[in-house]
């Protein structure tokens, strides 16, 4: 079932989802004319909620994002079937430049700053859509989530470590002022304290800047510790979707996503090596 259908009842009464801002109608997306990443695929995300997207290597989530942010071009993928949509307009079609203009912003896994420019020069790079005004205005909001990209804003960004790193590319992503944030993998490779700093501010920005989030993760606890409603990939396809408290209380995704069963934690080899349920394709 969609996000878009869902209704929560609240006190009884009916309380509709927010509108989806962004919504993936029935993609299929071929890589080399070939290899078929993803198969009718149906995703939608609310404005101002954190939508996560689950999944093991290879289950195409990392593709959904350069679908939406107009760069399959660059890895021989095509869209051969259905459309984005952004605020209600067909959006695949668009160039990467427009679709940033619009408020479609991507911080890539494996954080790709300019690693021979400061903390300072990435930031008005990625501020160079707006008026000089804004900017100052995006880089002292970046500043006050991120203190250390401050202290150390005259450093040279490839002597940075990992997890200042990703500050740095959620930085510049914001300083665009985009509606919807997509972010791919922040916690990879990261220490455990830099990751909590990291999911503090994306709670922040939905909960105070009122910010939609686009959320890809192989950290399913984290993601659904967050998140608003998720859905789960496997082999380019949606194989289950709900609200975040649903499926952490779901006993497939607890036992063979978040590695907990009747017996307790089990180990990383026996999560890789489950046979899933028939019923989760039903």
């Amino acid at each position: 079932m969609s996000i878009s259908t869902q209704a929560e009842t609240r006190g009884g009464r009916i309380t509709p989802e927010p509108p989806c801002l962004l919504e993936f109608r029935n993609i299929r997306i071929v890589y080399d004319n070939a290899i078929e990443a993803i198969r009718d695929v149906s995703i939608g995300v609310p404005e101002g909620g954190i939508v996560a997207l689950l999944g093991s290597n290879g289950a195409g989530k990392s593709t959904l994002l350069k679908a939406m942010s107009g760069i399959l071009y660059t890895e021989e993928g095509v869209i051969e079937n259905g459309t984005i949509r952004f605020r209600n307009e067909d959006v695949h079609r668009l160039a990467p430049d427009e679709l940033v203009r619009r408020g479609i912003v991507q911080v890539p896994e494996g954080r790709r700053v300019f690693p021979a420019l400061t903390i300072d020069e990435n930031l008005q790079m990625g501020g160079y859509t707006r008026t000089s005004a804004e900017a100052r205005d995006r880089r002292d909001q970046v500043f006050a989530l991120f203190p250390r990209l401050f202290e150390r804003r005259d450093q040279i960004a490839g002597y940075m470590s990992g997890g200042e790193q990703q500050m740095l590319a959620i930085g510049r992503a914001l300083m665009t002022g985009p509606v919807l944030l997509a972010l791919d993998e922040p916690s990879l490779g990261l220490a455990p304290l830099i990751i909590d700093r990291i999911y503090e501010v994306i709670v922040k920005l939905r909960d105070e800047m009122k910010m939609t989030v686009l959320l890809v993760e192989q950290n399913a606890q984290r993601a659904l510790d967050i998140a608003d409603y998720a859905y789960i990939l496997e082999t380019g396809r949606v194989v289950l979707d709900g609200t975040a408290a649903r499926l952490s209380a779901n006993e497939d995704v607890r036992e063979f996503y978040l590695g907990v069963s009747g017996s307790g934690r089990r180990s990383l080899r026996d999560v890789k090596h489950y046979k899933r349920r028939k019923r989760w394709l039903s």
